[in-house]
C-alpha cells in the first residue's frame, strides 16, 4: 500500500529532477529552494518565461553547468506524489508507450494547484439581536441555532429558511448573521460504514463475505463478480467498501457513465450516511480541485467517478471497483491510449489493493482470466428479491409486414401497446444517434458528407442541424442539394433515434415520450433529472441508444424492444459478437426489474445467426466459451498481443510514404516474431482535414511488444505535421 515514506529530502541548492507536464523529453534539473524539498512534492518551476507544475522525481543527473541552473521557484502546499503513485504512473507509460509529462497531466487535472488555498463566504450565528423581528427573518436564525453553530454558504442558507438572499444580508449588517471566510477545500463529510445496509440474499452474503475478507487482508487480488442483472452487485461491493473505510483506507468505484452517478450517489449516501466524492467531466472546476486535494490529504474516502479517477493521488487506496467492467467507455481513444479496467488492475497491484470487476456481461479478457484463476471470481444467479429474468425473443423481419419508412415491427408494436394498457413502461432501443444516418439528393444521388472527414453527415432534426459524428462539425441542414442544386429532393435514408421517437409518436399519440440521446442534453445534470423523472414514471414509451443500457433501473419498465438487432454484427472487428452480445443482453436487462415480469424482442433479418442464437439461449457460458476458442485459433488478444498504429497528415501522400517505410523496415519486430499488416487507408480515412493510414501489429501473448514497438517507431524522424499514434490493445479500429 501507498504509505508515507521517508522520502528523500534535499537540502536548499541540491540538484533535484523535475518531471513537468510540459511535451519534453527528459526529466530537468534544478536546484532546490530555500527550506529543501522532497521527492514527490509538487512544484511551481521556470521554464523559459513560463512557470509551470511539476513533481520532484528524484535527484537530478548533475550533467548541466551547476551556476546556470534555475531554481525551484515554490514548493505547492499539497500532499506530495507518494511512491505508489511514482510507481504507478511509471508503468502505465511503458505500457502504453506515453511520455511521462502526458502521463503527469493525467494525474494533475484540476485547476488552481498552484494557487494559495481558495476561500468563500460561509454564514453562522452572530452575536446581535436584530432590531425587528420578521418570520423570515425568524426562520433564518432558527435553522442556524438547529445546526448548532455550523456554517452554510448564502445559498445553502435561504434554501434551508426558504428566505431570499436579501433577508440573510439584513441580519449580516444587524450583526445577527456572521459573515466571515472559510476555506473552500474541506474534507468530505465522514462515510459510516457501520450503518445497516440493505438485507442480502444468501448468494449476495457469500459474495460479500469473500469481498470483505480479501480486502481485510490487504494485499492485492481480483475478483470477477459476475451477476445478471438486477442481482443486486452494486450492495454486494458497497459491502466490501464498507470493510475498506473500517480498516482505516481509500476506496474508489468507477462508473461507464455519468448519468448513473446520481442514482448510485444516493445509494451511497443511504448507505453510508453521507454523499462520496464526484469525478467526472460534469463536476466544477471549484470541486474538481478540492477532490484531488482531499484524495491526497486522506479527506476523501471514497470517489466514485469515471475513468481519470484512477489517476488521482489516493493516500492509501485498499479497494477499487470497475462498475460494468465490459463498457468500451473505459478504454480512453485520444491523448494517453489506456483501457482503465486494465489499469485499474494495475494500480490494485500496486497499493495491494483489491479490485472487483463487476458485469453481468464481462469481457471476454476478464472471463478468460477468471477461468485461468488469475482472477477469482463470483457469481449472482438471480435477481434481487421477487424480480425475474426477461424472456428474450426474436422478431423475424423476413416475416413481419413492415409498409416502408417505418421501423417498429406489428409484432412489436402490439406488446408496446399491451404494455402501455397495464400502465408499464416499454424502451424502444436503436444504437444510432440522430434522425437519420445518410441524407440523400434523390435528383443527383449525392450523400451530404462532411468538408474534413470522410464520414457522412447525421441528421439531427430536433437540432435542425446536420452533424458529423467524427469531428463533431455542424452545419444547418440545407434545402438545396449542395452538388446539383435542386431544391426539396434531399431525402432522410435510415433510422436514428429521433426518427424512431417520431415513428412511435405517429403509433402511440397519447403517449409520453422520452428520447435518451447523449447528444440532446447539454449537460450532466440534465441528463441526470431526465433519467430520474423517467424512473418514477414520467413517461410511457422511452427511445434510447446504448446510453440506456448502462446499468439504469426504471421499475416500472417490462418491454425492451430492439430495433435493429444486427446492427452491430457487421464489419471485420475482432470483438463485434462479443459487443453485440453484451449489449444485447444489458439492454435487455432494463426490463422486469421489479415485481412485473420483463420481455425482451429482438428485431433481426438473422435469427439464425450464432450470436442472436446465443443471446436468446442466454447460455453465456457457451458463448464466451466458443467467442475464446476463436480467438485461441486466430492467435489475437486476449490469446495474443496486438497494437494499432495510425499516422495523420493533412498530406496524404506523406503519411502513405511513412506506413511503407514503415512496413519495410520492420525488423524491431521481425526479432520478436511479430508480424505488421499494412499501411492501408483507416475506415475513416479523414478526420478534420487530417488524411489517415492504418498499421496492425500482431505479436504472441509473451513476445516484449512494447520494447519492440519502441525500437521500431524511433527509426524514422516524423515531418512537423505528421503524428504517430500507438495504440497497445486497440479496441476500435476506425
Amino acid at each position: 500500500m501507498s504509505v508515507a515514506m521517508s522520502p528523500e529530502v534535499f537540502a536548499e541548492g541540491d540538484i533535484v529532477g523535475v518531471l513537468t507536464t510540459e511535451p519534453l523529453d527528459r526529466v530537468l534539473d534544478y536546484r532546490a529552494p530555500e527550506g529543501g524539498c522532497a521527492v514527490g512534492a509538487f512544484v511551481i518551476v521556470p521554464l523559459g518565461p513560463r512557470r509551470v507544475l511539476g513533481v520532484v522525481w528524484g535527484p537530478g543527473q548533475g550533467d548541466f553547468d551547476r551556476t546556470k541552473l534555475r531554481q525551484v521557484a515554490a514548493v505547492l502546499d499539497a500532499a506530495p506524489m507518494l511512491p505508489g503513485m511514482h510507481d504507478f504512473l511509471t508503468r502505465v507509460a511503458d505500457y502504453t508507450l506515453t511520455p511521462l509529462p502526458a502521463m503527469l497531466r493525467l494525474a494533475t487535472r484540476a485547476p488552481g494547484l498552484g494557487a494559495p488555498p481558495a476561500t468563500r463566504r460561509v454564514y453562522r450565528r452572530g452575536d446581535a439581536v436584530p432590531d425587528r423581528m420578521t418570520d423570515a427573518r425568524a426562520r433564518v436564525l432558527a435553522v442556524l441555532d438547529e445546526f448548532g453553530g455550523l456554517s452554510f454558504t448564502l445559498g445553502e442558507l435561504a434554501a434551508q429558511a426558504g428566505v431570499g438572499t436579501g433577508v440573510i444580508k439584513g441580519l449580516v449588517a444587524q450583526g445577527a448573521v456572521s459573515e466571515q471566510e472559510a476555506p473552500r477545500d474541506l474534507p468530505f463529510p465522514p462515510l459510516d460504514p457501520d450503518l445497516l445496509g440493505k438485507a442480502l440474499t444468501p448468494d449476495q452474503a457469500v459474495a460479500a463475505d469473500a469481498l470483505r475478507a480479501g480486502v481485510r487482508g490487504q494485499a492485492y487480488g481480483a475478483t470477477l463478480l459476475k451477476g445478471v442483472t438486477g442481482s443486486g452487485k452494486t450492495e454486494v461491493y458497497l459491502e466490501a467498501v464498507a470493510e475498506t473505510l473500517r480498516i482505516g483506507r481509500q476506496a474508489l468505484v468507477l462508473l461507464p457513465e455519468i448519468a448513473l452517478t446520481g442514482e448510485f450517489l444516493t445509494r451511497v449516501e443511504e448507505r453510508f450516511g453521507a454523499r462520496a466524492a464526484e469525478w467526472h467531466s460534469g463536476v466544477t472546476q471549484t470541486e474538481r480541485r478540492r477532490v484531488w486535494k482531499m484524495v491526497g490529504e486522506g479527506g476523501a474516502q471514497l470517489v466514485v467517478g469515471a475513468r481519470s479517477a484512477l489517476f488521482l493521488p489516493f493516500r492509501d487506496l485498499g479497494l477499487i471497483v470497475v462498475d460494468e467492467e465490459h463498457d468500451t467507455s473505459y478504454k480512453q481513444e485520444d491523448g494517453v491510449l489506456y483501457n482503465a479496467r486494465d489499469m485499474a488492475v494495475l494500480r490494485a497491484h500496486v497499493e495491494a489493493a483489491q479490485v472487483v470487476l463487476a458485469s453481468a456481461t464481462p469481457s471476454l479478457e476478464t472471463w478468460v482470466n477468471a477461468e485461468a484463476g488469475k482472477y477469482a471470481r463470483l457469481n449472482l444467479g438471480a435477481r434481487f428479491g421477487p424480480a425475474v429474468m426477461p424472456q428474450m425473443d426474436a422478431i423475424d423481419m423476413r416475416t413481419e409486414d413492415l409498409p416502408s419508412g417505418t421501423w417498429i415491427s406489428p409484432t412489436l408494436r402490439a406488446a408496446v401497446a399491451q404494455r402501455m394498457d397495464k400502465g408499464e413502461q416499454a424502451l424502444l432501443f436503436l444504437n444510432r444517434r440522430g434522425y437519420a444516418p445518410v441524407t440523400i439528393c434523390r435528383a443527383c444521388g449525392h450523400q451530404i458528407g462532411c468538408e474534413t472527414c470522410d464520414a457522412r453527415m447525421v441528421e439531427h432534426r430536433f437540432l435542425k442541424r446536420l452533424m458529423c459524428h467524427q469531428c463533431g462539425a455542424t452545419k444547418p441542414m440545407p434545402e438545396t442539394c449542395p452538388s446539383c442544386g435542386v431544391t426539396g429532393r434531399l431525402a432522410a435514408v435510415g433510422p436514428g433515434v429521433e426518427r424512431l421517437a417520431e415513428e412511435a409518436a405517429a403509433a402511440f399519440p397519447q403517449a409520453r415520450l422520452a428520447v435518451l440521446s447523449s447528444d440532446l442534453f447539454g449537460s450532466a445534470r440534465a441528463l441526470k433529472e431526465a433519467i430520474a423523472e423517467i424512473a418514477t414514471g414520467g413517461a410511457d414509451i422511452i427511445i434510447g441508444t446504448q446510453l440506456v443500457a448502462k446499468g439504469h433501473n426504471f421499475p416500472l419498465l417490462t418491454l425492451v424492444g430492439v430495433i435493429d438487432a444486427d446492427l452491430g454484427l457487421q464489419g471485420s472487428d475482432l470483438r463485434a459478437a462479443e459487443r453485440t452480445f453484451a449489449l444485447m443482453r444489458q439492454v435487455a436487462g432494463r426490463a422486469g426489474r421489479a415485481e412485473a415480469p420483463g420481455t425482451a424482442l429482438l428485431q433481426t433479418f438473422q435469427p439464425e445467426h450464432p450470436v442472436i442464437r446465443a443471446i436468446l439461449a442466454g447460455d453465456e457460458d457457451a458463448f464466451w466459451r466458443a467467442e475464446a476458442a476463436e480467438r485461441k485459433a486466430a492467435g489475437v488478444p486476449p490469446f495474443g498481443r496486438m497494437a494499432g498504429i495510425v499516422l495523420s497528415s493533412p498530406d496524404v501522400q506523406a503519411v502513405f510514404d511513412l506506413g511503407a517505410a514503415m512496413a519495410r523496415k520492420d525488423g524491431p519486430l521481425r526479432r520478436i516474431g511479430a508480424q505488421v499488416w499494412g499501411p492501408a487507408p483507416a475506415p475513416i480515412a479523414r478526420i478534420r482535414g487530417r488524411h489517415r493510414v492504418r498499421l496492425l501489429v500482431k505479436a504472441d501473448k509473451a513476445a516484449p511488444l512494447q520494447a519492440a514497438l519502441a525500437e521500431w517507431a524511433a527509426q524514422f524522424r516524423l515531418p512537423a505535421n505528421l503524428r504517430l499514434s500507438i495504440d497497445i490493445d486497440p479496441q476500435s479500429f476506425y
